[in-house]
């Protein structure tokens, strides 16, 4: 993995955060489905995990819907449009009610005008906010997780802008608050910008 650092459950927060999951059947069959792609490097992340810890914190019986659920993944080979889409739509064919978002990280680098990422979780490091830059994967019986700033900012319900995108104020503080993060995680604390 480049940038990012690869988490096993054997971590404190690794195993507190594969409990959540675990717990939740359908992101365990999320899960099970981005994992029957036989993708190489891949993870389902953001939301798909921010939520579920942030869920779980705030005590909330039913789980928050997500906008999307984004499988990232990582192949130079093929740049085509064309394979995201079938990917997606193998994906909605095992788990139709989940909003997929596919997207290659190996041309993603081009839309936020980076250099090339080195994998997956080096894709993931450089997303907006500290908790956002999260992913797992279901590696065997294993959640394998790509977390460039540990899981512990997600348990920490401390939000901050990632040092390594420095994202404009307007680009960060109109994340947080289109996605009404206050309203549904009131115990969350906002680094603002």
């Amino acid at each position: 993995m480049g940038a990012g650092t690869s988490i096993r459950c054997g971590n404190h927060w690794g195993e507190e955060t594969a409990q959540v999951l675990r717990r939740d059947s359908w992101r365990m069959d999320c899960l099970r489905a981005a994992a029957g792609l036989g993708l190489h490097d891949w993870y389902l992340a953001a939301g798909f995990v921010r939520y579920a810890v942030w869920d779980h914190l705030h005590g909330k019986e039913a789980r928050t819907p997500l906008n999307d659920i984004d499988l990232v993944f990582y192949d130079s080979a093929n740049l085509a449009r064309a394979t995201e889409e079938e990917i997606d739509r193998r994906l909605r064919s095992v788990v139709p009610e989940a909003p997929w978002e596919v997207r290659n990280q190996a041309r993603m680098h081009r839309k936020h005008g980076d250099p090339p990422y080195a994998d997956a979780g080096d894709a993931i490091a450089h997303w907006v906010e500290i908790p956002t830059c999260v992913g797992v994967r279901l590696q065997g019986d294993e959640l394998v997780f790509a977390a460039p700033f540990g899981l512990e900012h997600n348990w920490s319900l401390q939000v901050e802008p990632n040092p390594r995108r420095c994202p404009p104020a307007a680009v960060y503080n109109g994340r947080i608050r289109d996605k009404q993060w206050t309203a549904l995680w009131p115990n969350l604390r906002i680094t603002w910008l």
